[in-house]
């Protein structure tokens, strides 16, 4: 993912902060270690599910940050993957199957 495009990413990730300051937050986690940068994890999902990133969103779920990603395989596919934030760890994933 070229560095413009991932900066488009990661400035639609889902507020978490009060006042919908998503993008601070998420560069303080990072800066904090408490999440890997999204360029990281996009890297490590390319790895096992290569395909055009359509949407990212940072949640926080039990206590844990996730971050889920929509993105259409190589083959067409529309997947939905979500991974620990902390780690890149692939914690679900779910393919749109609307034939």
């Amino acid at each position: 993912m070229r560095p413009a495009a991932a900066l488009a990413v990661i400035l639609s990730l889902t507020p978490l902060a009060a006042g919908g300051q998503d993008f601070e937050y998420a560069r303080g986690a990072v800066e904090r270690g408490e999440i890997l940068p999204l360029a990281e994890v996009l890297a490590l999902l390319h790895r096992t599910h290569p395909g055009r990133v359509i949407e990212v969103d940072l949640d926080e779920d039990d206590g844990m940050m996730i971050y889920e990603v929509e993105l259409v395989t190589e083959d067409g596919r529309l997947i939905e993957v979500e991974l620990d934030a902390a780690s890149g760890r692939i914690l679900d994933l779910d393919e749109d199957d609307e034939d």
